[in-house]
């Protein structure tokens, strides 16, 4: 198993394994040119020369960063990739000198299990927002907020 940092070659299959999720409304989808926009916050872990999971850290202020579009190949899934990801974001949280990282998530209990408590979303500052206003689910939203302060 290999984590590292993602790489314009990965975006077609970071798309399709988001959007895989997004279909069964297990996540958000994302756009090709969100992820190529963002692909410096990416991570991905790769096996056998193929990507089988990723995620991205995504700062938001000095003291706050998010960790968005976690996911795992389903043939992949409970082998540790997810949580291998999420430390792999803490630690360059922590070298990015940050607090605090949150998640907004429909599987509130992988990131409890990663040691996040559960938060009132309405808790979190109001720049969290400005992407949730474009989301199809918005207002009415049910992913639940996570947070794990650092400091």
């Amino acid at each position: 198993m290999l984590i590292r940092k993602a790489k314009i070659s990965d975006v077609e299959d970071i798309h399709k394994l988001i959007n895989h999720y997004a279909t069964e409304g297990k996540m958000l989808a994302r756009a090709r040119t969100t992820l190529y926009e963002g692909i410096r916050e990416f991570s991905v872990v790769e096996m056998n020369n193929l990507v089988v999971a990723a995620g991205s850290l995504h700062v938001l202020w000095s003291d706050l960063a998010e960790i968005r579009a976690l996911a795992v190949v389903p043939e992949y899934l409970r082998q540790g990739l997810g949580k291998a990801l999420v430390e792999t974001f803490l630690k360059e949280a922590k070298q990015l000198d940050l607090p605090r990282v949150f998640a907004l998530t429909y599987k509130p209990e992988f990131f409890v299990k990663c040691g996040f408590h559960l938060t009132d979303k309405e808790s979190l500052p109001q720049k969290v927002w400005k992407e949730c206003v474009n989301c199809p689910q918005f207002p009415n939203c049910e992913e639940s907020a996570v947070i794990l302060e650092l400091k």
